[in-house]
């Protein structure tokens, strides 16, 4: 694969401790898409971590230490980020 597994195997186990969504794994383009009640969530394509969020949260998210714009020709891309997997792992969610 074209993609980091082990931080596949962490994003797999963060999600799996979630209550109440439905998580599908896609492999596309040598990109490992995991869907969470069927949207795009989380991607990895080689050791880069891409995240989709809701948008209005832009601001606040931009400031975390781990956060990287995501940018197309140039631009912001709005509701999606690269996460710096080399920063400590987030609590579990409860």
């Amino acid at each position: 694969m074209a993609y980091d597994t082990n931080l596949a195997e962490r994003v797999r186990e963060y999600l799996a401790e979630i209550p109440g969504i439905y998580i599908e794994e896609k492999e596309m383009f040598n990109v490992l898409n995991f869907m969470v009640n069927d949207k795009t969530c989380v991607c990895i394509s080689g050791e880069n971590l891409m995240l989709r969020f809701d948008p209005t949260h832009q601001e606040e998210l931009s400031e975390k230490n781990s956060y990287e714009t995501m940018l197309m020709k140039g631009k912001e891309y709005k509701g999606y980020c690269y996460i710096n997997p080399e920063c400590d792992s987030p609590s579990t969610p409860s």
